[in-house]
């Protein structure tokens, strides 16, 4: 590939370079299926999907050079980088947080989300299976919000649990069918915005976080023939790179009083550690898959994707090998101004398109990156490694997908 500068890579990598890029590589082979065990399935699992304004705004801008958008929007070169990985899951799961609009708009930010649904034809495309949909945000628009969102999922053929348009859909398990495993997906938020409540003529819109709840839900998948049951769990606090006690003592009852095979943690919008407790295992926070916050911080644009080989050891005895995936967000350093109409200056050496990246693969690949764009990108490789591994993971397995490249 010709590119005379790292920003030219930065925003235009599309998914079938990097597909080519990772012919060879070994990227997923390492936490493949286990020829020593049984049946064996990979799931791979990411942070919170947050369309901000901004990234708006490059859907927009992405959209007039590709004319491959609909209705001007198109998300696809922003999260191109992540598809090789994400597409090579038996099973991808996403964490879906905020609401959708309709197609033109209006749309809006935080603290009442409203986002374009065109954003699901690109959470497919990259290679997602299902989403989780329980938030904080799953409320800002009430029941029409809800149905709008899971409406367009389904249009975009994604599957979803955790918010419901009926009652009857609310106690109806998801189980999918992964390499002839019946896997089921369950999610559950702490709680919602104010001034947002639960309608009482609709308690079962949402699923609120409570251990019993969950052992219930739970229950329905076992009923139903699920022999995998996966968590996803909007949980803990924000912008805090360690999980609270309260997520601490309450992974230790779902690991005790459940039989959940892995938890996966969203809310903090930065990646918290990963843990094994008492054989099963969680992830406190995976950070954010895609945002773009008021106020950037470094560590809300570092995420992480998870990735996980279950392999039957005796019948229905699984067994989980994990690894991960470190991304970033790569941001135009002086947007704000751009967006509030002011005249964008850039360095030769500036990023100029918000660009979604597997940090390893930007780091092995592209031969033109300037020192500092490499180290922002080994920067963001490290710390969510060392985050991760905080709560001592590397002893029961945990490590890199793909390698830190020298």
């Amino acid at each position: 590939m010709n590119r005379r500068r790292s920003r030219t890579l930065l925003s235009l990598l599309t998914p079938l370079s990097l597909v080519a890029a990772l012919s060879g590589c070994g990227l997923v082979s390492d936490g493949g299926d286990d020829q020593s065990g049984g049946r064996s399935f990979t799931v791979a699992a990411a942070g919170d999907i947050l369309m901000h304004p901004e990234l708006v705004d490059q859907a927009r801008k992405d959209a007039k050079r590709t004319g491959k958008g609909v209705d001007g929007l198109d998300f696809g070169p922003m999260m191109a980088g992540i598809k090789p990985v994400i597409s090579k899951a038996d099973l991808a799961i996403c964490h879906f947080e905020p609401v959708m609009g309709a197609p033109k708009g209006p749309f809006e930010g935080f603290p009442d989300f409203q986002v374009p649904p065109q954003v699901a034809k690109t959470i497919k495309s990259v290679g997602y299976d299902t989403c989780s949909t329980a938030s904080n945000h799953t409320l800002d628009h009430g029941y029409e919000g809800v149905k709008r969102t899971l409406d367009g999922l389904d249009a975009a053929g994604l599957k979803h649990t955790g918010s419901f348009r009926t009652k009857k859909d609310s106690l109806t398990p998801l189980i999918m069918d992964v390499k002839g495993v019946k896997v089921a997906q369950i999610s559950f938020a702490y709680g919602f915005n104010e001034p947002h409540k639960m309608p009482k003529d609709k308690p079962w819109l949402a699923n609120q976080q409570d251990l019993g709840r969950i052992k219930a839900a739970e229950q329905r998948a076992r009923k139903a023939g699920a022999e995998v049951v996966i968590l996803s769990l909007h949980w803990g606090r924000e912008h805090h790179p360690e999980p609270s006690s309260s997520q601490l003592s309450f992974a230790r009852q779902i690991a005790r009083h459940t039989g959940i095979n892995l938890v996966i943690g969203h809310h903090a919008h930065v990646v918290e550690p990963m843990e094994k407790v008492d054989g099963t295992w969680v992830t406190y926070g995976l950070g954010n898959q895609i945002a773009r916050h008021e106020v950037p911080t470094g560590l809300t644009e570092e995420g992480v994707i998870t990735w996980f080989t279950f392999t039957e050891h005796g019948k229905g005895n699984w067994q989980v090998q994990p690894r991960f995936e470190p991304t970033l967000l790569m941001i135009p350093p002086d947007a704000e101004n751009e967006r509030d109409g002011g005249q964008a200056t850039y360095k030769d050496d500036d990023v100029r398109d918000y660009r979604l990246l597997d940090v390893a693969t930007a780091l092995r690949d592209d031969q033109d990156l300037t020192d500092a764009q490499r180290a922002r990108l080994r920067l963001a490789f490290e710390r969510t490694e060392g985050t991760l591994l905080n709560r001592g993971a590397a002893k029961d397995g945990l490590k890199a997908l793909t390698s830190l490249p020298d």
